[in-house]
């Protein structure tokens, strides 16, 4: 089994999906833009063989270097599970003859309103949008769909340049701060609570299920600087509350056409108990998700998913044990991380259900919360009972603080 896997380095997660294709028997050739002397050792020794390439981003340039690469050899699998390459490794399998998702089908799962486009007409419930390009298609979307409205990239990835529009005002401010937004869905604002629905698929049927819910919902998260968000994966995938999001869920991977991989969707529950899409990868949620479902089960998604991939089988146990939370963490103050208050009260209350501390410390740099979720670092817990998860969740929101400066 010869597995083509572009960037096996980047985002982190992919190093671990790297490790994983290797532990399942296949050789793994990379294809990225890092040299090949500066790839972590973790990912050196599970790689068969790695071309570097100028720019990944480059989609005639990559193709056209893979295939001189491979010289008429032809790979197993074509795979990318980082959001902005899966259409690059849909047209690589097109152009090489390989087995997999078409790029047709990939773009329902890349292009945010061809999805809801193609959903709406499999009768399934999703916002009202438009797509838009430029100032006046917005002024006229509005004028179709009304206020509040959210304005998102149309093959965005997580909550970068997305915003919601409550009125005129709001309109002048995200008109001036998206115009390097070619792109755009301009669509309704769904009132409610919003969840994941995350599955690893054998052609199109779940093999393993997840569902997490946001706290907040992350549009509100990115906004407010003081804010420490909270997700938190549900151990009772049975309970009534979830029922219709796993159900949508379902219908949006047969609708869309998933073939075998990781997919992560998002959805919203209304109070008057409406499900509705939000709009889903055919790939892993970022943000140590993948690492949340883990702990979950007690088991290797990285691994399982691999093993899907090539072999279209999945043998981890998908009994769920916990509720696991993360929880992000933003210092006060910009610079370097100069104290953390509140951590050794918190590791002390929590006990056996912190699983990991991986909080920036002082002496580093802060981060951008702007530009990552994982902001200054995170604390993850899990707990068997959804109460006492939420509880730990929140005393390590609130009861953590970090301080930088200088």
């Amino acid at each position: 089994m010869d597995v083509l896997f572009l960037a096996p380095a980047y985002p982190s997660e992919m190093r671990r999906f790297t490790r994983g294709f290797a532990e399942v028997g296949a050789r793994v050739w990379g294809v990225g833009d890092s040299p090949k002397a500066a790839l972590p050792d973790d990912v050196k020794r599970h790689l068969t063989g790695y071309l570097q390439v100028p720019r990944i981003m480059d989609e005639a340039d990559v193709t056209a270097r893979v295939e001189a690469w491979l010289g008429g050899r032809r790979p197993d699998r074509v795979e990318a599970l980082w959001e902005p390459l899966v259409l690059l490794a849909a047209r690589l399998r097109e152009r090489l003859g390989v087995a997999g998702m078409s790029y047709d089908t990939v773009l329902g799962f890349r292009d945010k309103q061809l999805m809801k486009e193609r959903l709406r007409a499999a009768g399934l419930r999703v916002p009202h949008s438009r797509r838009v390009r430029g100032e006046a298609e917005v002024r006229q979307a509005i004028g179709e769909i009304g206020y509040p409205v959210i304005f998102k990239p149309i093959a965005g990835a997580g909550s970068a340049d997305t915003w919601r529009i409550d009125g005129p005002e709001d309109l002048e401010r995200v008109l001036k701060v998206t115009r390097h937004v070619r792109e755009a869905s301009l669509e309704e604002f769904v009132e409610g609570e919003e969840f994941t629905y995350d599955t690893v698929s054998i052609d199109g049927v779940p093999a393993f299920e997840n569902v997490a819910q946001y706290l907040p919902r992350p549009l509100i998260a990115r906004q407010e600087h003081w804010i420490s968000p909270l997700i938190v994966t549900m151990r009772d995938l049975h309970q009534p509350k979830l029922r219709g999001g796993i159900q949508l869920g379902r219908q949006v991977l047969k609708a869309l056409g998933m073939g075998t991989g990781f997919t992560h969707m998002e959805w919203y529950l209304k109070a008057n108990g409406e499900v509705v899409f939000g709009e889903i990868g055919c790939r892993p949620g970022g943000a140590h998700l993948v690492d949340q479902m883990n702990y979950t089960c007690d088991i290797d998604l990285y691994r399982e998913t691999a093993r899907a991939i090539c072999w279209k089988s999945f043998e981890a146990p998908t009994t769920r044990k916990y509720n696991v939370g993360i929880v992000f963490k933003r210092a006060k103050g910009e610079g370097r991380i100069t104290a953390i208050h509140g951590l050794d009260g918190f590791k002390q209350r929590a006990g056996r259900w912190l699983v990991a501390d991986e909080l920036l410390r002082p002496g580093q740099h802060r981060r951008d919360w702007k530009q990552t979720l994982v902001s200054d670092g995170f604390v993850l817990l899990r707990h068997p009972d959804w109460e006492q998860a939420l509880a730990l969740g929140m005393d390590a929101a609130t009861n953590i603080t970090m301080f930088a400066g200088g």
